[in-house]
């Protein structure tokens, strides 16, 4: 990056710390993957008849609006409304940061950058979402909304855009996180939110999950059947998913827009981008336009899912239809799947703790336009602690998962003496994560990978076609 000084000779042009950009240079569109998908993901699919799934039978699920994005594949970049942008203005552009500290302790001759997204309240980048998702419901005239979380990143984001909208919201917590995160949990009730630990003997279908799986520490699809199950039966309520979805990766290239916008301020093209893989909303959309120019041929890049090894959608999974919900009660979606059934150990990575993965995702990686790996708990935290000590950033476990692998590359070109450019989200701060910080310290951490008979159960729950 050079530039021409007073004198007419070429001088290096500094990148700073922190690359920001100006109020002018939000992006005023999201970008929509699918309209450049040579291969469309599958349509959704009515768990009962299997018939493709239209508006219709999806609204009485989901506001109308968010429907409408659900199912277009062929429109490239949608408008953000006004007062969506407004509210971005709080918080965003996030930071995309140069970790030169963390290239000088590892002597590596990469480049690293991360795009920060815990630079807000609910402390990761599910708020890019949950506000579009509470804005779509209120201009319906909605009451409320119902979700599911996690570790608690997506039920804060929730909460706090209900709260700004006015909303009734009801949360359904993986009963692990629940317990493990409680101080999480009151930031949502704290926005006015309720919380319930899932599975829970509220729901039908928590009764049923409860009976099959007793003391089980729930999953997110677990979580999914019961805000499901409430929405439908409460009128005036819709249901609202953080991950997965195809608007939701809509609303989440707000990230990849930005940081492609800052990068090329300072002509830096990466060579590869990494992100953690759970449901993929972060990778989503950090990779959103770059994978825009991958699909139109104007340029290549290596794109990294980074998943846990203890529930390895992509690594271990199957392309099929699954049951996006462990109650079944969900629309059928063609994923990389461990099968509705499969119950994932209690790792930290609360976030990450899902049986399959968003449509669009899968298809791209099933064509082979990106790779992914699945990595163990204990290395993740161990990057975690390198980060923090370098970059003075405690960084959730979800996007240690990313970091891990960033460093893993970095010291590929340490060996190899290449400067590549590697990007890789950090999905938000891990503060209200330390008990698992307080366990890997501890040295009480351990790491898991399912047998052979646990995936078969899984798979065993795959829907049969005739």
């Amino acid at each position: 990056m050079f530039r021409k000084g007073k004198d007419g000779k070429t001088m290096k042009k500094e990148i700073p710390y922190k690359i920001y950009l100006t109020e002018e240079e939000l992006p005023k569109t999201w970008y929509n993957m699918r309209a450049d998908m040579k291969n469309k993901p599958a349509p959704l699919l009515n768990p009962g008849t299997h018939e493709v799934m239209g508006f219709n039978d999806l609204t009485p699920v989901f506001c109308d609006e968010l429907v409408k994005q659900e199912l277009d594949d062929d429109t490239a970049y949608f408008d953000i409304p006004e007062e969506i942008h407004n509210f971005y203005k709080m918080y965003r552009p996030s930071p995309l940061i140069r970790a030169y500290c963390l290239e000088e302790k590892l002597k590596t001759p990469a480049k690293i950058y991360y795009k920060f997204e815990g630079n807000n309240t609910s402390g990761s980048h599910k708020l890019n979402s949950a506000i579009a998702q509470a804005y779509y419901a209120k201009t319906q005239g909605l009451k409320g909304l119902t979700t599911e979380t996690g570790a608690g990143q997506w039920g804060t984001a929730l909460a706090m855009a209900c709260a700004y909208f006015e909303l009734d919201c009801k949360i359904y917590m993986v009963k692990v996180s629940y317990e493990q995160k409680p101080f999480r949990r009151e930031v949502m009730r704290t926005y006015g939110a309720s919380v319930t630990p899932s599975p829970s003997d509220t729901t039908q279908v928590g009764h049923k999950i409860l009976d099959e799986f007793p003391g089980t520490g729930g999953s997110l699809g677990c979580a999914i059947s019961e805000a499901v199950e409430v929405a439908v039966s409460s009128d005036g309520y819709r249901y609202v998913l953080g991950s997965v979805l195809n608007q939701v990766l809509l609303h989440q290239s707000i990230i990849g827009l930005e940081c492609k916008a800052a990068l090329d301020k300072y002509d830096i093209k990466p060579d590869m981008i990494i992100g953690c893989a759970g449901g993929g909303s972060n990778l989503g959309g950090l990779m959103a336009p770059f994978m825009g120019e991958k699909l139109r041929g104007e340029a290549d890049y290596q794109i990294i899912a980074v998943e846990p090894a203890s529930c390895p959608s992509f690594t271990i999974g199957k392309f099929a239809y699954d049951f996006c919900d462990t109650g079944k009660v969900c629309p059928l979606a063609k994923m990389y799947t461990l099968g509705s059934g499969f119950m994932p150990s209690p790792i930290h990575a609360g976030g990450l703790r899902y049986h399959g993965m968003s449509s669009i995702l899968s298809q791209l990686y099933d064509d082979g336009l990106m790779e992914a790996r699945s990595v163990a708990q204990t290395d993740v935290f161990e990057a975690a602690k390198q980060f923090i000590r370098y970059e003075g950033i405690l960084p959730a476990p979800e996007s240690s998962h990313a970091l891990l692998v960033a460093v893993d590359e970095a010291l590929k070109c340490k060996e190899t003496g290449e400067e590549k450019t590697i990007l890789f989200g950090l999905t938000g701060t891990g503060y209200f994560d330390m008990k698992a910080y307080e366990q890997f310290n501890d040295g009480k951490m351990t790491d898991y990978i399912p047998t052979d008979e646990e995936l078969a159960k899984g798979f065993d729950t795959l829907p049969k076609f005739d």
